[in-house]
């Protein structure tokens, strides 16, 4: 297995949720850091507690994934800073529950630049990085949501997205793997994390939602795996939450045959 010791990771979505718990797992393998995300004082105090914590050097800049602007200077910075970087973890996400004819329009416009834009565009500003250096990791979170057909009900442009995130990835591996470059997506299940805290019909059953450290273990594996190894797909999800109630309503109406 590859050490992960004194190598660099960009992680995004990383001041809270499985994004933090992603960051906070790689400082403790003895990654470097540059993690991104948009409130700046939660991504400092969490900058300063890994790198003391563990004895690895951690950048904050505040990002919002949705803006280019944003997502470039957290690129420049990166290589600025650590002259290379190994991986780079599309983490920040949001997520919106509504039938379709509800969903407000600024819901389909963030869901969009933040779950889709962001780290499509964000892999492009550092895919030259690795491709000069014939190597480097690229980890989309995606959802679990994107295994189930048809998408579960009141997340379609949300399931939708997340399964353009998982076709990009699965593309960018067959592009671009003779450069030594890999691609991996997860697809978690419904975890136990803010962003899923206020979401409709969320069972009271934790046994029911599987926890950050999950992702996170699929994360490190993903990067320790042989250089001549690509886990191209992990899907982690909870055996009683496949993404249907109680946890998701999923029943859908269907005309008669």
């Amino acid at each position: 297995m590859e050490t992960l010791k004194g190598k660099t990771a960009v992680v995004t979505g990383a001041s809270r949720g499985i994004g933090r718990a992603i960051g906070a797992a790689l400082a403790r393998e003895g990654m470097n850091l540059v993690i991104g995300a948009r409130g700046k004082e939660a991504l400092e105090a969490t900058a300063q507690e890994l790198s003391q914590q563990h004895q690895v050097k951690v950048v904050p800049v505040p990002c919002d994934v949705t803006k280019q602007a944003d997502l470039e200077n957290l690129a420049d910075t990166a290589l600025k800073e650590m002259k290379k970087v190994d991986a780079l973890i599309n983490s920040a996400g949001v997520s919106s529950q509504s039938p379709f004819q509800d969903q407000p329009l600024e819901d389909i416009e963030r869901l969009m630049y933040t779950n889709y834009f962001g780290a499509v565009m964000l892999t492009r500003l550092l895919i030259n990085h690795f491709i000069e250096n014939r190597e480097g990791a690229i980890i989309n979170i995606v959802s679990g949501s994107a295994l189930v057909d048809p998408p579960p009900r009141g997340f379609i442009v949300y399931s939708s997205l997340k399964r353009a995130l998982r076709a990009f990835g699965k593309g960018l591996f067959w592009e671009l793997r003779d450069y030594g470059i890999k691609v991996s997506s997860i697809l978690p299940g419904v975890a136990d994390t803010a962003l899923t805290s206020g979401l409709n019909e969320i069972s009271v059953d934790k046994s029911r939602l599987i926890s950050a450290a999950v992702v996170e273990d699929a994360v490190r594996f993903a990067l320790s795996v042989p250089a001549n190894v690509c886990p191209l797909e992990i899907s982690v999800i909870n055996q009683r939450t496949p993404w249907t109630r109680p946890v998701i309503p999923y029943k859908q109406d269907h005309p008669e045959e």
